[in-house]
């Protein structure tokens, strides 16, 4: 993978969406923290990621993190656990696996420069000898 110019970090592509306040972004970019190394692999100004809660902390609340990067799918995590903090731990460890897993699925499986190259062809020399090729099959 060639060095991106401006890579993307959480905290330059993280935006709050309902249920939560700018005053959350900050301590959500820190749980969010960890998926800079996986995200340092895409430009900034390509990737957008979104977080949303709805009925927050209330039974039955649903996290969503969706994730935009040019030239993929969207990916979209999502949690219904009861806590915030576990329910944001969650979608932000779906989210690594799935960016893996998106990574793995671009790649190619064989390097190319070995497929264009036509396999060597192994030289038969005829057998002169009638009597050893019959020995040979008895």
């Amino acid at each position: 993978m060639s060095a991106v110019a401006n890579p993307a970090t959480v905290a330059e592509c993280l935006r709050v969406g309902a249920g939560f306040s700018q005053g959350d972004r900050n301590w959500i970019a820190e749980q969010f923290a960890t998926l800079d190394s996986r995200l340092a692999g895409f430009h900034a100004d390509a990737t957008e990621l979104e977080v949303s809660v709805k009925d927050r902390e209330a039974r039955g609340q649903k996290v969503t993190l969706e994730c935009w990067i040019a030239g993929r799918q969207k990916i979209v995590t999502t949690s219904s656990e009861e806590d915030l903090h576990a329910a944001l731990n969650d979608v932000r460890d779906d989210l690594r696996r799935r960016l893996n897993d998106s990574k793995t699925k671009q790649e190619p499986r064989h390097n190319k420069h070995l497929r264009d190259v036509p396999p060597p062809v192994a030289e038969v020399e005829p057998d002169t000898d009638p009597a050893r090729a019959e020995a040979e099959t008895v």
